[in-house]
């Protein structure tokens, strides 16, 4: 028998992380409760830490090292930046579109009472027409379908990259294995060695190599002096006749 926190942690892993359905109800481009006499003082942002109400600009302050996205409006409705959602969540399955330039995904649901003439593929969910390789329209359509029991839709991230306890996992793997090591060399070394790029790094110098043994250490050829490409000396200047 699984306890209340059991439950609840089940649902949670199933129906998504615990700000996506506090994020598609918030109340959004409605002025500020505390900057409303402020210019641009409209709540579009969304914090996923604090899962409270949409807050506008100047409230930010208050969110300092949270996780926030912005809300964006197309047609009277809520779209997000993909750029900034899919950092969070898998939104597979839904569709996106381009606005602006930019890549967006709708919140919530936009029914469509009659499909266009020639449509194959709609919204499991309220109908909207739909390209043939998704099946939802936003990420509340989508949400609806795992409420009907699709165990295939998740809205976990599956990338390795992202393990920290925000996404539902541990710490992201150290790329130090791919980061050449610096090798301390003296300075008699330093003049012996010609060609090579030298860095500073509090106050010594490196340089970078995986094998010190593989170094070509003889002085280079100097340069071969050309003296056709000297500068010729000018005549005595000659003062123009009046």
């Amino acid at each position: 028998m699984l306890t209340p926190v059991g439950r609840m942690e089940d649902d949670e892993m199933f129906l998504g992380p615990p700000w996506l359905i506090p994020m598609l109800k918030a109340s959004y481009f409605v002025p500020c409760a505390i900057h409303g006499d402020a210019n641009k003082s409209e709540c579009n942002l969304f914090c996923l830490d604090c899962m409270g109400n949409a807050f506008c600009s100047y409230c930010l302050i208050n969110h300092r090292d949270h996780h926030v996205v912005q809300i964006r409006r197309s047609s009277y409705h809520n779209v997000v930046r993909v750029n900034e959602i899919q950092k969070y969540i898998d939104i597979s399955a839904v569709q996106t579109y381009i606005i602006n330039s930019a890549k967006i995904v709708f919140l919530n649901e936009r029914p469509q009472p009659r499909p266009g003439k020639g449509v194959t593929n709609t919204c499991e969910i309220c109908c909207r027409s739909l390209l043939d390789s998704f099946r939802f329209c936003s990420l509340g359509c989508k949400l609806g379908g795992m409420r009907r029991g699709d165990r295939d839709l998740t809205f976990a991230l599956r990338n390795k990259h992202n393990r920290d306890s925000f996404h539902g996992g541990g710490e992201s793997e150290s790329d130090e294995s791919s980061t050449p090591k610096k090798v301390r060399v003296t300075p008699v070394f330093n003049r012996m060695m010609d060609g090579l790029t030298l860095s500073s790094d509090g106050g010594e110098r490196y340089w970078s190599s995986g094998d010190e043994g593989t170094a070509n250490i003889s002085p280079s050829t100097p340069p071969i002096y050309n003296h056709r490409n000297a500068r010729r000396r000018k005549g005595i200047p000659h003062r123009a006749p009046f």
